[in-house]
């Protein structure tokens, strides 16, 4: 039996109604939540509880996952904070309409904001009265969770589903570029119609593919590899040539040094389906994938360059950057620097004469390593790139003092030299983990923890840093036996089940350590 706690009250007379706003959020994965049937509810709420709705906040397709880009969200916090708001109480439909954020204090701290500014938070669709009780407490930390794995779990199975199209050789988004064209086919295989630019499949079983475009601009593409192989020509002569023969790319703009560039360097033109070089789950920072994590299939495209022109067009490009020493290409970025004011990958493709954005990529690790390096700082906040550093820097000396209390207890240490392991009398493996603090949008502080479990130490101890990053503020002694993830979310206060590995110093882990006479313990 389902009880009912929103039963109606007592409302008073139609003039002691009391003003409310209404917020209502629909993302695209869920269009049964549609915001007119949220709307419909929360109206239906507040006829039976006496309050009278007299502002909407509505973000409409917007992904719950954080509040950028709902302007609605914003504005009603924005009202509320401001003391704009006529209203004295605000109804949503459900918990999950804050937002399906993967920490969950962050949907509590958009409400706590309202409460304080003196307007009360209802949810008109949940099975209790948001009242400020233990109970009603308990359900919505307990509902927030569940929203955010909701997402964490969709994105999982959204993501492998990507990725076995692209295994089967369907295109999985994006423009199929000059000389290219998207076929819509069915769940048999057989063509249905050309996608012209912006046109998307319609039915959820159709697929798309990508075939030849027309036949001069195959011949074009087929063009650019010969004159860049053969002849000997760079993208910009060859983006000059096709400018003058009136030849426009696929979104009807001149050619550059860089759209050669591309199209000299995408494997759709020799038929393979390469995704998933950059991320961007659960609305983080975008992620440049290794290579040998690129979901591929090879030759399922109907090729329209050969496989041995294409393999010695990449040759001649990786060949710039390996006559140059590490000094050489970035003396060029940091002229490029000076010519350009910033840098970005298309600004470095376009440069003439020098290496690709890849080529950076490829002999520093990562773009933004290259701009460090010659003193370019991006407008992004990578200043957690710093802390870390300053934390690798930290490990050494800290496992130095871990090493010394065990030996000062009477315990036998070693180090492993490859893995950094510790062993303890012969009898159990420890892993050290300095674990960065960061804050969440809401204030919060949170600590994220990887443990190692290739390695599979017995004791895992984890050293949490403070708001600053300056000092550890506690330890956590994380046993493998009751460890069962590979990564954990602590926040300021975990409950019984992590909390009490928590330590304020490292004294109860130098005990397990010590050596007693057989006497004594006896």
């Amino acid at each position: 039996m389902v009880i009912n706690w929103n039963q109606p009250g007592d409302p008073g007379a139609p003039d002691d109604r009391v003003l409310a706003a209404e917020y209502v959020r629909m993302s695209t994965e869920h269009q049964k939540y549609s915001t007119d049937n949220q709307s419909r509810a929360i109206r239906e709420y507040a006829d039976r509880r006496g309050y009278e709705i007299v502002e909407t906040y509505a973000d409409e397709g917007k992904s719950g996952l954080n509040i950028g880009g709902r302007a609605a969200l914003q504005r009603l916090l924005d009202d509320v904070e401001s003391g704009r708001a006529c209203f004295k109480a605000l109804i949503v439909y459900d918990v999950s309409r804050w937002g399906r954020f993967q920490d969950p204090d962050e949907a509590a701290a958009y409400e706590l904001r309202c409460r304080r500014a003196g307007v009360a938070v209802h949810y008109c669709a949940e099975q209790f009265e948001n009242d400020g009780s233990i109970g009603s407490s308990i359900i919505k930390t307990v509902k927030r969770a569940m929203a955010g794995e909701y997402s964490r779990e969709l994105s999982v199975k959204v993501f492998a589903g990507q990725a076995n199209l692209i295994r089967l050789g369907f295109r999985q988004g994006g423009a199929a570029g000059f000389g290219l064209r998207r076929v819509l086919v069915d769940q048999d295989g057989q063509p249905k119609n050309e996608l012209h630019r912006g046109e998307h499949k319609s039915i959820a079983t159709d697929r798309v593919i990508l075939v030849p475009g027309p036949p001069d601009e195959v011949a074009a593409v087929r063009e650019v590899y010969r004159l860049f192989v053969n002849a000997g020509m760079p993208e910009r002569e060859i983006a000059a040539l096709l400018n003058e023969r009136g030849i426009l790319t696929n979104l009807g703009r001149p050619w550059t040094r860089g759209t050669v560039h591309q199209l000299l360097i995408n494997e759709k033109y020799v038929g393979n389906n390469v995704w998933g070089r950059t991320s961007f789950k659960l609305k983080k920072d975008y992620v440049r994938n290794a290579p040998e994590h690129w979901i591929r299939s090879d030759g399922v495209f109907k090729a329209i360059v050969d496989q041995d022109i294409f393999d010695r067009a990449q040759a001649i490009i990786a060949a710039r950057a390996a006559k140059l020493s590490d000094e050489e290409m970035l003396t060029v970025l940091k002229e490029l620097l000076e010519r350009s004011g910033k840098l970005s990958g298309l600004i470095i493709d376009e440069a003439e004469h020098g290496p690709s954005s890849s080529a950076y990529r490829n002999r520093f690790g990562s773009l933004l390593r290259a701009y460090a390096l010659v003193g370019f700082a991006p407008e992004q906040d990578y200043g957690y790139l710093k802390t870390n550093r300053k934390l690798r820097e930290r490990h050494p000396v800290l496992m130095a003092d871990i090493v010394a209390g065990l030996r000062g207890v009477g315990g036998e240490v070693s180090v492993n030299d490859a893995t950094d392991l510790l062993n303890v009398n012969g009898e159990f493996t420890v892993s050290v983990v300095i674990v960065r603090c960061f804050q969440t949008l809401a204030g919060s502080l949170r600590w994220k923890v990887r443990i190692d479990t290739a390695f599979n130490p017995d004791i895992t101890v984890v050293v949490r840093m403070d708001a600053d990053n300056d000092q550890p503020k506690d330890y956590y002694l994380l046993p493998r036996l009751d460890m069962r993830a590979a990564m954990l979310r602590l926040a300021e206060y975990n409950g019984l089940s992590l909390d009490a590995y928590r330590f304020d110093d490292l004294t109860a882990f130098y005990r397990m350590a010590a050596r007693r006479p057989l006497r004594d313990a006896a």
